[in-house]
């Protein structure tokens, strides 16, 4: 009988793979916490971007764990901005609410006391402007407020008054007749001595913060009437108390 040949069996050597599955399952259970992480809180997405690139960069040589193309912070950013312009907006119409009603407590003092040609007001876009005459307060060339008016000067500081405090603007205006004395040089020297005068009796009033006005003299150069009557002129020389609203930045 022939010999049976013995066939020799080679096996073929293998390599080592066993690190793939810890090394898979470290990736799978990043993968995981990431999702949790994003879904479960309300995430800084730029540092959310910048932690998952440095985990992307130390294990697969910068290639990303998880598509953040998914991820679009333009749009997180734009939807904060929308809320926050919706809270200033909300934030300055209740403001202006307030602010209408310490005119309507203004005007019933005006049409009680029978003042509607000394002093008006008005609500605009920089807050509440309550506006005096100044021939109710001055004479003609003078910064001094008479005494006989200072009681209502007085009674007007009990308007300023309010619950929360605002910042408050004096200004003195006047109209375009030159002015030259030996008190002021000009009309912006005259009317910005009587804005400092007005709001002095103001601050009277010890309810009052100081800290909280300011007085300012703008001349002839912010009229509100024509200077070529004399009752434009009359409207033009006059003490205007803006009552600067309380929005919050």
């Amino acid at each position: 009988m022939a010999k049976k040949k013995k066939h020799k069996v080679h096996h073929e050597e293998h390599v080592d793979e066993s690190w793939l599955v810890p090394y898979a399952d470290i990736l799978t259970l990043l993968l995981a916490l990431f999702i949790v992480l994003f879904a479960s809180s309300s995430i800084d997405v730029q540092k959310f971007t910048s932690i998952a690139q440095s985990f992307s960069s130390v294990l697969n040589g910068g290639t990303s764990v998880l598509e953040m193309d998914s991820i679009e912070p333009k749009d997180v950013d734009s939807k904060s901005k929308g809320k926050e312009a919706e809270k200033k907006e909300d934030s300055a119409a209740a403001e202006q609410e307030e602010l209408k009603q310490v005119q309507e407590k203004i005007n019933n003092y005006i049409h009680k006391n029978q003042l509607e040609i000394s002093l008006k007001t008005k609500l605009t876009d920089e807050g509440l402007l309550v506006t005096l005459q100044d021939d109710a307060f001055f004479d003609s060339g003078s910064a001094t407020v008479r005494s006989e008016d200072a009681k209502l000067a007085r009674e007007i500081s009990e308007l300023l008054v309010m619950n929360p405090p605002r910042n408050i603007i004096v200004s003195g205006h006047t109209d375009n007749v030159p002015m030259h004395s030996r008190e002021f040089s000009d009309n912006w020297h005259l009317s910005v001595i009587r804005a400092i005068n007005f709001m002095k009796i103001l601050l009277e009033n010890d309810k009052l913060d100081p800290r909280l006005f300011s007085a300012k003299g703008f001349g002839e150069f912010e009229p509100v009437a024509s200077n070529d009557t004399a009752q434009g002129k009359q409207k033009n020389r006059r003490v205007e108390i803006l009552i600067l609203p309380n929005v919050k930045e």
